[in-house]
């Protein structure tokens, strides 16, 4: 195991890292590159790597929406341990916290109404003031609110001095805390606030370490306010070592958003990417170890630490992407690969006759969907349906040579590339043709494309009955 000293915990205080993904529909690329750093943090410590399902907000929690997230980090090979976490389930935990800290005199009970409210954000935006909460109800007495009247419970937060944070990956931030104001715990209804339950959460899975996204940075000044209150009152509230990673932006430099395109994990899959692809990809959006680009799944872990992430945004670029996933493919078990491509072609792909042409196959394809498109030619009845280019190529002269040359190949005994290919030589040869000239139209009549593997390679995987056959059928007309 790697020591972990110099990460904000000592030896002797195993890492624990936690994802916390929102169900909203889709499991984000981003929130994927965030799980894939926590994951592998934990890996390469030999800690624990856990799963919180952040489920509070009802109407987009859907469990359908829940699937989606835990099927693209199984598809993406993260095995977190034990089982996930709820958080809509531990309101009454959450609530325990905020009661503890009213007790202790580190929150109090606010009772100021929604137009109050309204009114001091309107004065303060009038004076060009910050909009924050005034305070008003920190030193009162409760009783001088209505009786019965609803309320919300407030922490306090210090006055004085900074609150710092030494981010592993930002370094030293800090903010004034006069800054931060009196945020809200308990909502008037008694339902947590998002600021609270995050806090608990975190601290009752004894997470070590908080890797997330940068645009949480301002969310850690005021949860560490949370922490900084329960210390003294509950045991296990040790501050974490916070790393606030830089977000993903689209080549534009702009973040990353729909209109760059595929978003989740599921349309990367959709796309035809393998997950070795994406895992991979992700892990070198932000982060690098030398000069290296492409990792094992156990490099990634024994090379993996928040040192190596940069602190300037990363770029996602589709044809970098793309193009890895060329080499993963090309590199992938050929077996594996048939399976794959034949799910996308349907129930008339014969697995065994893919794993055959695979090594042929996969030589250009830069994702799946174009790897079985480029198969199914292998598994079309005739008469083929002819692309628009592929028909243009098969005109008069062309069906006459399709003609001869059926009859010249029923001749070879020997159905392999070597004499197919010497057979097709010698009668561009007598012809005074260009191969090129008697190929494209014999692809044509074979696959009903203008492109394909090399046509000899496709003449020996159709076999010698199915191959005459497509040809005496375009020859014919």
């Amino acid at each position: 195991m790697a020591s972990n000293s110099g990460n904000g915990t000592g030896a002797d205080r195993p890492v624990v890292t936690r994802f916390a993904p929102s169900p909203t529909g889709f499991l984000h690329i981003g929130n994927a590159r965030t799980g894939l750093f926590s994951w592998l943090y934990a890996r390469h410590f030999g800690g624990k790597a856990l799963l919180r399902i952040e489920d509070t907000d009802k109407a987009r929690s859907t469990q359908e929406a829940i699937d989606v997230i835990l099927e693209g980090l199984d598809w993406l090979g993260l095995e977190f341990d034990g089982e996930p976490v709820y958080q809509s389930q531990r309101a009454d935990r959450h609530a325990e916290v905020a009661n503890k800290l009213l007790a202790a005199g580190r929150a109090y009970k606010c009772f100021a109404t929604p137009e109050e409210l309204a009114q001091m954000r309107e004065e303060q935006r009038a004076a060009k003031k910050p909009m924050r909460y005034d305070g008003r109800w920190r030193d009162r007495d409760p009783s001088e609110a209505p009786e019965g009247a609803p309320f919300t419970v407030r922490i306090k937060t210090e006055t004085r001095g900074d609150t710092v944070i030494e981010d592993a990956v930002q370094g030293t931030v800090k903010v004034k805390n006069e800054e931060i104001d009196d945020f809200i715990l308990l909502r008037a209804d008694g339902t947590p606030t998002y600021m609270l339950a995050v806090v608990v959460d975190d601290m009752d899975m004894g997470c070590t370490h908080i890797i997330r996204g940068d645009d949480h940075l301002n969310n850690a000044f005021r949860q560490l306010q949370v922490i900084k209150a329960m210390q003294g009152v509950e045991d296990g509230w040790d501050e974490p070592t916070y790393a606030h990673i830089p977000l993903i932006h689209g080549n534009d430099g702009a973040k990353l958003s729909k209109r760059h395109g595929a978003l989740g994990v599921r349309d990367y899959r959709a796309m035809g990417i393998l997950p070795e692809t994406l895992f991979n990809y992700l892990l070198r959006l932000g982060w690098g170890h030398g000069d290296q680009e492409e990792f094992t799944r156990e490099e990634a872990i024994e090379y993996f630490d928040l040192t190596g992430v940069n602190k300037g945004p990363s770029r996602f670029d589709m044809k970098k992407l793309l193009n890895m996933n060329g080499n993963y493919i090309r590199a992938a078990d050929d077996a594996r690969l048939a399976r794959l491509a034949a799910e996308l072609i349907g129930p008339q792909a014969d697995v065994a006759l893919l794993t055959e042409a695979m090594p042929v196959l996969k030589t250009r394809a830069r994702d799946m969907n174009e790897l079985a498109e480029g198969a199914a030619f292998l598994f079309k009845q005739r008469p083929l349906e002819m692309t628009e280019k592929a028909a243009e190529l098969l005109d008069e002269e062309a069906r006459q040579h399709l003609a001869q040359i059926s009859a010249r190949l029923s001749s070879e005994s020997d159905w392999t590339i070597e004499p197919l290919e010497a057979n097709l030589k010698a009668y561009a040869e007598e012809l005074d043709l260009g191969l090129g000239k008697l190929a494209q139209p014999l692809r044509a009549a074979l696959t009903g494309q203008t492109t394909s593997p090399g046509i000899f390679d496709v003449l020996v995987l159709l076999g010698r009955e199915e191959s005459l056959a497509r040809i005496d059928a375009q020859a014919a007309g």
